[in-house]
């Protein structure tokens, strides 16, 4: 499998996912601290969300690259593809 070869777009996954683990050790301190299920629960579905949202827009930017690579998309032709990947990652986030 090929990997993310635009460093914006490893950073911006990497920054995520640092996020999300932030999170989850705030997750970590509250059960520690005794907080209500509910409030746990509710950061829990904000972790899962971040990490949604993360794996979404890894697989559009490996997508873009892919498809950009495989077609031999010219620099003309690109920002197309792009806008239509942006549309289609504003779609897949609706559906979480």
């Amino acid at each position: 499998m090929a990997q993310l070869q635009d460093e914006g777009a490893r950073t911006d996954l990497l920054n995520r996912l640092k996020r999300a683990e932030g999170q989850l050790r705030g997750i970590q301190r509250m059960i520690e601290s005794g907080e209500s299920c509910m409030d746990i629960a509710s950061q829990m579905a904000a972790v899962r969300k971040a990490l949604d949202s993360a794996y979404v827009r890894m697989t559009v930017c490996f997508m873009q690259q892919e498809l950009t690579q495989r077609l031999g998309m010219t620099e003309q032709q690109t920002p197309v593809l792009e806008g239509m990947l942006d549309d289609m990652q504003t779609l897949l986030a609706k559906v979480r």
